[in-house]
C-alpha cells in the first residue's frame, strides 16, 4: 500500500509541476506577445513621427544619425538614436528618453537644439511614449556611431543659451495635456488627425512661419491662422501653406487627394520635392488609410488666412493660345518652350502624377519663389512609393541656364494659365544659386 500511495504522491507531484509548467509558460508566451505588440505600435508611431527621415543619413543604418542640416548658424548633425550604449541612446531610462522627447533635454541634462520639434512632441501621450522607448531599445538595432557636432557656428554653438529658448517658447508638457483634454471632435477622425498633425507629424515645424527668435508663431490650430499658413525656407526650400487657400494652399484639394498624396508623393495638383519627400518616404506612405484619411479631414478644417479668403484661382488660356500659335515673345517663354513643354506641355496641365501641372500649382504661385527657382536649378526626383513604383526625374539646369534665363523662365511660369504671381529676379536666382551645395551637384539625365 506504501509503495501504491508512494507512486500515487509521484504521479500527482509530476501533474502539478506540468500544469505550473505550463501556466508559466502561458504566462511567459502572454508577456512575449504584449511585448511585441508594444514594440509594433512604438515602431508604427516612429513612423508617424518621421523620425527616420532626420536621424538617418544618406546610405547610413536606420537611426544612427550624421545627417546633416544646413541652417544660418552652421550645420547641425543628427545624433544617433540607437540603443548603442556609448554612440547612441541606450543609458537613456525611459523618464530620461520621455524628457528628451517632450521637453528637449537630453540625458545630460543640456538642452536640445529646436531642429528636433520636442514643442511638437510634447503632445505626445503617455502611451505612445512608452511604446517609442520600447521600440528604440528593443526593436531597433544598435549601431556603434558617434555624430560630432562641430558644424555650429559662435555662439550657437553653445549649449546654456537654448535652455532659455526652451523655457521662454517650448510648451510644458503638463499645460499641453490640459489644452487638448479640453479641446473637443465632433468628429473622432478630425480627432485623430489633429493628433498626429500637431503632435507626432510635427507639421507646423516646416509649415508655419518663425518669429525672429525661431519659435513657431502657432503650435497648434488653437492658436490661430497662422498655423500651418506656410513655413520660413527649411534647407533651401519653402513650405506650402496646409490651410484652405485656393490658390496657395489645399483649397482646391479634396480629402482623396490629400489622403493620395500622403501615400505615393504625387496627385493631380502636384507632386512632392524636397524634405516633404522624404516625410512621404519615411513616414506617412507606411501609415494606415484611416490615419491618412484622419490627417487629411482635420487639414480640410483649416480655413484660409485672412489675405487669402477671396483670391481664387481659375485657368487661363491665353498662354497656351500664345504658344501653340508660335508666339514666345513673353519673357521666358521661348525658354519654357525649349526646355519645359516636353513634359509641363505648353497648356501647364503636364501629365498629372507623372509630371506635375503647372498651371494652378501651388508652390509655382507661392508669395516666395525659392522653391520653384531650386527645382529649376537643382532638379527633383518624385520617387518610388509602395503604391507608386515608379520613379520620375526633373533634370537641375544650374549649369545651362544663367540666374537672367532661370528668372525670366521662372517668372513666365508664375504668370502663365491664371497663375499671376509675382515676377522673379536675378538676384532671387542668385540667392537660391549660393545655397546650392557642391557635395549633390543638380540632377542630370544620361546622354546615351
Amino acid at each position: 500500500m506504501r509503495g501504491v500511495a508512494k507512486g500515487t504522491w509521484r504521479a500527482l507531484l509530476a501533474a502539478v509541476l506540468a500544469v505550473a509548467t505550463i501556466g508559466t509558460g502561458s504566462a511567459r508566451a502572454q508577456d512575449d506577445a504584449q511585448h511585441d505588440a508594444v514594440v509594433a505600435r512604438g515602431a508604427y508611431m516612429a513612423v508617424a513621427s518621421d523620425c527616420a527621415a532626420c536621424h538617418t543619413a544618406s546610405g547610413g543604418a536606420p537611426f544612427a544619425g550624421g545627417l546633416a542640416f544646413n541652417l544660418p548658424t552652421g550645420t547641425l548633425y543628427a545624433p544617433n538614436i540607437t540603443p548603442d550604449r556609448q554612440t547612441g541612446i541606450g543609458q537613456y531610462s525611459e523618464a530620461e528618453f520621455r524628457r528628451a522627447l517632450r521637453q528637449g533635454i537630453r540625458r545630460d541634462g543640456a538642452t536640445l537644439y529646436p531642429a528636433m520639434p520636442y514643442p511638437s512632441y510634447a503632445r505626445l501621450t503617455d502611451e505612445d511614449v512608452h511604446a517609442l522607448y520600447v521600440y528604440f531599445m528593443d526593436g531597433v538595432k544598435p549601431v556603434a556611431h558617434r555624430v560630432v557636432q562641430d558644424g555650429m557656428s559662435w555662439p550657437m554653438s553653445m549649449r546654456w543659451p537654448l535652455a532659455i529658448w526652451r523655457t521662454l517658447y517650448a510648451p510644458d508638457p503638463k499645460d499641453v495635456r490640459r489644452d487638448m483634454d479640453r479641446r473637443t471632435f465632433a468628429d473622432p477622425l478630425v480627432a485623430r488627425g489633429s493628433y498626429l498633425v500637431e503632435g507626432p507629424g510635427h507639421c507646423g515645424a516646416c509649415h508655419t512661419p518663425r518669429a525672429l527668435t525661431m519659435q513657431e508663431k502657432a503650435l497648434t490650430a488653437a492658436d490661430g491662422p497662422l498655423y500651418l499658413s506656410g513655413g520660413d525656407a527649411v534647407d533651401g526650400w519653402r513650405p506650402v501653406s496646409l490651410r484652405g487657400e485656393n490658390r496657395t494652399g489645399l483649397g482646391r484639394w479634396n480629402e482623396h487627394d490629400i489622403v493620395r498624396f500622403l501615400a505615393t508623393g504625387r496627385m493631380p495638383l502636384g507632386a512632392a520635392f524636397g524634405g516633404m519627400t522624404d516625410a512621404i518616404g519615411h513616414g506617412t506612405q507606411h501609415m494606415t488609410d484611416e490615419d491618412r484619411l484622419a490627417i487629411a479631414r482635420y487639414l480640410k478644417t483649416l480655413s484660409p488666412t485672412a489675405t487669402q479668403v477671396a483670391q481664387g484661382w481659375t485657368y487661363d488660356p491665353t498662354a497656351t493660345d500664345a504658344l501653340r500659335a508660335g508666339n514666345v515673345s513673353a519673357r521666358g517663354a521661348r525658354s519654357y518652350v525649349d526646355r519645359c513643354a516636353a513634359c509641363h506641355r505648353t497648356d501647364g496641365h503636364g501629365y498629372p502624377t507623372t509630371f506635375p501641372p503647372l498651371a494652378g500649382n501651388p508652390v509655382v504661385m507661392d508669395p516666395r519663389p525659392d522653391s520653384l527657382i531650386r527645382i529649376v536649378l537643382e532638379g527633383n526626383v518624385l520617387r518610388a512609393t509602395r503604391q507608386a513604383p515608379s520613379a520620375f526625374v526633373m533634370p537641375g539646369f544650374a549649369a545651362s541656364m544663367d540666374d537672367a534665363a532661370v528668372a525670366d523662365t521662372v517668372t513666365f511660369i508664375r504668370a502663365a494659365w491664371g497663375n499671376d504671381a509675382s515676377a522673379v529676379t536675378t538676384a532671387d536666382v542668385g540667392r537660391i544659386r549660393r545655397t546650392l551645395s557642391p557635395e549633390h551637384p543638380p540632377i542630370s539625365l544620361p546622354m546615351n
